[in-house]
């Protein structure tokens, strides 16, 4: 196939984090006339900062305070990718076009995770009953802030950094919310005990009734069969719920690349070069699965297409090797303009509020004879931690105060000795022991 102009055609099929930034990247190193680019997004919105919705559920601000950086090239929205045509190099769309390229990136994300519910599906029924909510895409985001009310009863199946996000953002609009989740303490792939009780202990200082080791067994719908009523745990106990919000996790969306016959196993497999089993075509973001790795998270998705785009333009040597990342979480008063980095303009609304800051990165569980330091503030609701394998920090928790946040992280990231003279102590001092 020859390109219009010389140039290549780069399609890019996802209009989340992945595919914005290697369409930014893309349009800022390739030489000028050398790429022709195409995004084609699902979502008839703008592209948003998909980290930020529970910003919008909580009410702090509009839908297009969170929209990303417009896309350079051409950008097509409320557009399904339907089949890949690997042999003539075509993505087939749902509106009856057709799209060829050269090279073609799969950045389709995730979906989530719905639960095995007795109540959720019906054989005659597309979609979710009413009343029940997922919570992941901007739709999602919107439904549900046009169903809460102050006073709605509200539960939220899933205790991880989504249903934390969102039963804090359904509280701060009045609901009265209850949170289930099935495992022993809350964010259990980011947070230790000791940091999810403080965290537990915070949303129910703000309101949110906290289940933990809570199995929920199904959803009960009203006597009509219309919408569901009440969620059903395992032990028989049934919560009131008007509104119910499955927050269960993500699952990569892989079904484009499998059908096209590419290598599947959790996610679509890439190697160094993020190619998948075809080598025009490459992948990135939740989809991509990168030495047996899948990540779900903002920083490696950016990190992989800024190393796609060189790659693709200026330095075919690029290559990825994995993202060491962190997680870090603020729940309470989180301005719009702290959020876009964007001055506004008036006063902010609302009463002011003290936010509950969280980061943590690595492994926050030791293994023996690994060194662990903690600090513990009950009264300032802190938490501090980290654990030291050998001469390097391998992992930390913070919760409440991050002011060793960035050092801490940078040690980690670089995976350099530690200084033998530093005692592990310091390392949680303001300045990280440096």
């Amino acid at each position: 196939m020859v390109a219009v102009g010389g140039a290549r055609e780069i399609v890019v099929i996802g209009g989340g984090t992945a595919g914005v930034r290697l369409a930014q990247r893309l349009a800022a190193t390739a030489p000028a006339g050398t790429v022709n680019l195409t995004l084609l997004g699902e979502e008839p919105h703008a592209p948003y900062n998909r980290v930020l919705l529970a910003e919008v559920l909580a009410g702090r601000y509009g839908p297009e305070v969170i929209a990303l950086p417009p896309v350079p090239g051409g950008e097509r929205r409320g557009v399904r990718a339907v089949r890949i045509d690997r042999a003539d190099r075509l993505v087939r769309c749902g509106d009856g076009g057709v799209v060829p390229y050269d090279r073609l990136i799969l950045a389709t994300g995730s979906n989530p995770v719905l639960p095995p519910l007795r109540g959720l599906r019906r054989p005659d029924h597309d979609g979710l009953p009413e009343g029940v909510h997922a919570f992941r895409t901007m739709d999602d985001c919107l439904a549900l802030s046009a169903a809460v009310r102050p006073g709605t009863r509200a539960v939220v199946i899933g205790g991880g950094l989504l249903g934390v996000s969102a039963a804090r953002a359904l509280a701060e609009r009045g609901a009265q919310v209850v949170l289930a989740q099935q495992g022993e303490h809350l964010m259990e792939r980011q947070l230790d005990g000791a940091g999810s009780r403080l965290l537990r202990a915070q949303l129910e200082e703000w309101g949110v009734e906290v289940h933990t080791e809570c199995r929920v067994r199904g959803l009960v719908r009203t006597a009509d069969d219309t919408r569901v009523a009440a969620v059903e745990l395992a032990d028989g106990f049934r919560l009131d719920a008007e509104l119910t919000v499955l927050a269960c996790g993500v699952r990569p969306r892989t079904g484009l690349a499998r059908a096209a016959g590419l290598d599947v196993r959790r996610g679509v497999v890439v190697d160094d070069e993020l190619r998948t089993s075809d080598p025009r075509i490459h992948a990135i973001g939740d989809c991509a699965e990168h030495d047996e790795r899948l990540y779900g998270l903002a920083g490696a998705a950016l990190e992989q297409a800024d190393v796609l785009a060189r790659l693709l333009t200026v330095d075919p040597s690029a290559r990825y090797t994995g993202t060491r990342s962190l997680t870090r979480l603020t729940l309470g008063a989180l301005s719009p303009e702290a959020a876009s980095g964007v001055p506004l303009e008036g006063p902010a609304e609302g009463p002011a509020e003290v936010p509950l800051d969280l980061a943590a990165f690595g492994e926050t569980t030791p293994l023996p004879g690994d060194d662990t330091v903690q600090l513990t503030d009950a009264t300032r609701g802190t938490y501090r931690k980290i654990v030291v394998r050998g001469d390097r920090l391998v992992g930390g928790v913070l919760l409440g105060d991050l002011a060793t946040v960035g050092t801490l992280a940078r040690t980690w990231e670089d995976d350099v000795p530690l200084p033998p003279t530093t005692p592990l102590l310091h390392l949680l001092t303001p300045d990280g022991g440096s």
